[in-house]
């Protein structure tokens, strides 16, 4: 018997009992299926959950800052990133970065954009910059190349 394991295990590869893609049990419970204890959770809360959350507000304006946690991580969702209007002054070329980063910094001052949002500002400006230079680059090694190659 020791002697099958030590085969079987040579065969497919130490800690890796099955073949790529194939279950060990293939007819397991189906993806999504929940267990009995979470359905019945569920059928529990279904008809008090409206009840159970106003509760958990009143305790957090009470005071309670478990609750206040509760409520804020779970009923009220982290804030996502929001549109921001605003606007770039154009830019055509790389030296114009400079009017974009003062613009931003300026919104910033006055507090029509947060610094995370003047950070993910900067960013757009820089990576914008890098393709000016980059496409600027490309266009005169082409033209130094057509020139040596004419000459």
């Amino acid at each position: 018997m020791a002697e099958t394991v030590v085969k079987n295990q040579q065969r497919q590869g130490r800690g890796r009992p099955f073949q790529k893609g194939q279950s060990g049990n293939p007819a397991g419970k189906p993806r999504g299926c929940r267990s009995k204890a979470a359905l019945l959770a569920e059928a529990l809360f279904d008809g008090e959950a409206e009840k159970i959350v106003r509760k958990a507000i009143e305790l957090a304006l009470g005071g309670d800052v478990t609750a206040l946690r509760i409520v804020l991580d779970r009923i009220v969702p982290p804030r996502r990133d929001r549109p921001v209007s605003f606007g770039l002054p154009p830019m055509l070329e790389a030296a114009d970065a400079a009017k974009a980063m003062a613009a931003i910094a300026d919104a910033v001052a006055v507090g029509d954009l947060t610094p995370a949002e003047a950070g993910e500002l900067t960013k757009l400006v820089d990576t914008y910059v890098r393709a000016i230079e980059a496409t600027d680059l490309e266009v005169r090694v082409r033209a130094l190349e057509e020139a040596r190659g004419g000459s």
